[in-house]
């Protein structure tokens, strides 16, 4: 357990530490997932390259789940875009270029063994293939094999086994179609983080697995996440032609895959003293993670559909909202597309900016259960039509929360979308951060759309007297920071003016 410990406290401070160092967006692969489709999605600026550890166990947790896990296993039979198969190419050429030399002339202790060695190839192989989903990427559990495998067979020669056994693994889905063959260049750049453990071996001059040796275990499994995280940085360099900015939450999750099966590797390694064979220990917890592989792949799969079904359940509402009011529903598309302007800016995760695109959609789907003849009205209204007017948000939040799921969680956004920074809005009079985030998001773009449209009891009003009212009603109606926001993409003209 020491070891163990010692092992879960490096990699956390380690991740830790380089976190600090990046700017904590959504940013790079590893190799664990480095041969999956690049979506090119623009999130806050830079591409979202397909990710791993996003959100957490739960499958429908994380809208960014939902959506890259829709775009990888089908984009797998697409050949790689040219540039992406350049960087995977020169990765693939250094790892060569390391792995040979140290093949030949550190190859370090080791059963030479023709029989031991392709045992530990085809035990490798065959982990590779159990893809267990994390974010949208996957983690196969090698980690069971390549720790004894660096044990029983000379460590040098360990980087070049793995390339074999990793082509090897995937070669049944390059043959029925399912993966483009160019993405076995992939298979060799992902190998880089055998380099790592392997020269640590073969320096130490490591003649079998003892528990006195712990430091150097340590320092073999630091150097393995150390060279990951070096190629897929020089990978992703390559492929955006910039440095990458790198947020390690979304890799660490894959690398806590690899502490946490170390220990039992490390002790599959014991039984294998003398007895290669005995590495078949890993067969039974391997086959347990394939079931626990695929159910969980159902289980996001459905979260997939479960989420376009929200979503489509969304639309329809807001066609309702438009047939009923063709301006109500004219304005909330225009607010969702100030939310959409304004929602990465505030620096909002993946679910969050869900809900704030569907709550912007819907934040006046009450107005359904409000008579016509109040809502088109030209003139004034009166306190008592106030009144009614005000019950919308209540309104909206029931039908919702009719619907329930995601839905229900939008409505307990909706229900807060004319609360006022300061706490004098409607229905619950909450103030500052007791408003959640995106009701806030909501209610500022809401607000100025409705000051710079026609409205059907004044016209619109300038642009530069709407942003003055924003700057006059900053932390009172509205939250400071979205104010700013808004400020900023119309300065530099981001958003069109309706």
């Amino acid at each position: 357990m020491d070891l163990y410990d010692a092992c879960l406290g490096v990699v956390h401070h380690f991740l830790e530490f380089l976190d600090t160092c990046s700017s904590g967006q959504y940013r790079i692969g590893c190799r664990r997932a480095a041969d999956a489709p690049i979506p090119e999605v623009e999130m806050n600026g830079a591409v979202d390259r397909e990710r791993v550890g996003a959100g957490s166990f739960a499958p429908a947790s994380s809208a960014g789940v939902e959506r890259l896990l829709a775009q990888f296993r089908p984009g797998l039979r697409q050949r790689m875009p040219d540039r992406e198969l350049r960087a995977e190419a020169a990765v693939a050429l250094a790892f060569l270029l390391t792995a040979v030399p140290l093949a030949i002339w550190l190859p370090g202790r080791g059963s030479r063994s023709a029989p031991v060695v392709v045992l530990f190839v085809a035990l490798y192989a065959l982990t590779y293939r159990i893809e267990f989903d994390v974010g949208s990427g996957y983690g196969p559990p090698t980690q069971l094999v390549l720790v004894p495998m660096l044990f029983a067979v000379p460590p040098g020669w360990v980087p070049l086994l793995v390339v074999a056994a990793s082509v090897a693994g995937k070669s049944p889905s390059y043959i029925d179609g399912s993966r483009s063959p160019d993405r076995a260049v992939s298979s060799v750049a992902n190998s880089f983080y055998a380099i790592g453990p392997a020269l640590v071996f073969s320096l130490a001059g490591v003649s079998g697995p003892h528990w006195s040796d712990w430091p150097i275990l340590l320092g073999a499994l630091a150097a393995q996440l150390a060279c990951d995280l070096v190629a897929s940085l020089v990978r992703e360099g390559l492929r955006l032609g910039s440095f990458p900015q790198l947020s390690l939450k979304l890799l660490g999750r894959v690398y806590v895959i690899d502490v946490c099966l170390s220990p039992i590797a490390f002790a599959i390694a014991l039984a294998a003293v003398g007895r290669p064979e005995a590495a078949l220990l890993a067969l039974p917890l391997c086959g347990l993670l394939r079931f626990l592989a695929q159910d969980r792949q159902a289980r996001l799969a459905a979260a997939v559909e479960l989420s376009s079904a929200y979503r489509g359940i969304a639309l329809l509402l807001g066609d309702v909202v438009e047939a009923d009011d063709a301006y109500t529903g004219s304005h909330s598309r225009d607010v969702v597309d100030l939310t959409r302007a304004v929602g990465p800016l505030m620096q909002l995760d993946d679910d969050q900016l869900r809900r704030l695109e569907m709550a912007a959609l819907l934040h006046d789907v009450g107005k359904i259960a409000i008579p016509d003849a109040i809502i088109n009205k030209r003139g004034k209204l009166t306190p008592e039509e106030r009144a009614i007017v005000e019950t919308h948000t209540v309104a909206g939040e029931k039908m919702l929360e009719n619907v329930g799921g995601l839905l229900a969680e939008v409505g307990a956004i909706v229900r807060s979308c004319h609360e006022h920074y300061d706490g004098n809005g409607y229905p619950d009079r909450l103030a500052g951060e007791q408003i959640a985030i995106e009701a806030r998001i909501v209610a500022c773009c809401d607000a100025f759309n409705a000051m710079i449209t026609d409205r059907p009891y004044r016209a619109r009003l300038p642009l530069d007297v709407a942003l003055a009212e924003l700057r006059a009603n900053r932390g009172t109606q509205f939250d400071p920071q979205v104010v700013d926001c808004l400020l900023m993409l119309y300065e530099r003209e981001a958003v069109a003016v309706p």
